[in-house]
């Protein structure tokens, strides 16, 4: 029997893309005769206190000689010298879904030590496991050649198409934990300008991540003379998301940078049209004939975006159709799964 360790900083229950990710993997590795453990890491990566180092340390020196390991990018990108340590003993495996220097928000001497971080700790792993091409593609300049590096992008549930609000108002599904690098803010000001248009904006995403900031959008919200228009679903479970999809008319996605974007391959799952950005793997992430893409930060377009298809029926019609579609396209889990293990696999021969 395979074994694998995984080693994943936080609660592995949060509902983000990645820990998402990472739990359906072990989960369908595990379905598939692997034997899978889930090594926890400290909450605090990827800015790790020396604590929360020196305890990835001692849990990777714990591990059995030769051991898989695959450790999530968000802890990996900041223990380059613990990668460095264990190299030639274990065989690490680097799962990261988006690089650490492209989170939005960083002042530029925070953006280059982590890039500079993230590079070192990728050295050290025998293999980087990436969730899309463009992702693959940040990482060249990483230092990872591209036969060290394999695009395994997320699989998606199968779901029935939204039924649509029918309430007399459009209704804009937003599910994104309320960070900056999701874009509220600039969603919240493009829709400041249809202020006399009859529609509803759902918010379903987490607010610990980072409460200051979310506190602030509350403010813009209330700022921009919206609070009537907005709800705040907060962290759903699945049962209340599947409910969200179903009674959304359209999915809008403002983000700054996505390194896959799972909640986009739900919407498709639902054949939701989709307004987004272009940042990232969103342009491979939705088709062509499924979005209306704006540059990311841009409140102007995207308020063109949003009018265009309260608008223009046809478009609508062209947008749901694209959707439904890529539905038919969309890989499940056990499909990924598979392939994960193949790359594994490789590792394991090697």
């Amino acid at each position: 029997m395979n074994q694998a360790y995984f080693l994943i900083p936080g609660d592995p229950d949060r509902r983000t893309g990645g820990t998402i990710y990472d739990r359906r993997i072990m989960a369908g590795l595990a379905a598939l005769g692997w034997s899978v453990t889930l090594q926890r890491l400290d909450a605090t990566f990827p800015a790790p206190a020396q604590a929360a180092l020196a305890e990835a340390h001692d849990v990777l020196s714990g591990l059995p000689e030769k051991a898989l390991v695959i450790i999530d990018g968000l802890a990996l990108g900041a223990m380059p010298e613990a990668a460095a340590a264990h190299r030639g003993r274990l065989r690490l495996v680097g799962l990261v879904h988006h690089p650490l220097a492209l989170e939005t928000g960083l002042d530029e001497p925070e953006r280059q030590r982590l890039y500079a971080s993230e590079r070192e700790a990728l050295r050290h792993v025998r293999h980087v496991i990436v969730t899309s091409p463009s992702t693959a593609q940040a990482l060249a300049s990483y230092g990872v050649a591209a036969e060290r590096c394999t695009v395994v992008s997320p699989g998606v549930d199968p779901a029935p198409l939204a039924a649509g609000s029918n309430c007399g108002e459009w209704v804009w599904l937003c599910a994104a934990t309320l960070t900056p690098r999701k874009g509220h803010a600039v969603l919240f000001r493009a829709l400041a300008r249809l202020r006399d248009r009859r529609w509803r904006l759902r918010c379903a995403g987490g607010n610990t991540q980072d409460p200051a900031f979310a506190a602030d959008l509350r403010t813009l919200a209330g700022e921009l003379d919206l609070s009537g228009h907005i709800e705040w679903l907060g962290e759903l479970e699945t049962a209340a998301l599947d409910a969200a999809y179903q009674q959304a008319d359209g999915f809008v996605l403002p983000s700054f940078h996505e390194g896959y974007g799972m909640v986009l391959a739900e919407a498709l799952a639902r054949g939701l049209p989709i307004i987004s950005t272009t940042a990232g793997a969103i342009p491979s992430t939705v088709p062509p004939d499924a979005r209306l893409l704006v540059p990311p930060g841009d409140e102007t377009a995207l308020a063109e975006a949003l009018l265009r298809f309260m608008d223009e029926p046809a478009l609508r019609e062209q947008l749901a159709a694209g959707a439904r579609a890529a539905r038919q396209t969309l890989p499940n889990w056990p499909t990924v799964s598979a392939r994960f293990a193949r790359v594994l696999e490789a590792v394991l021969a090697e």
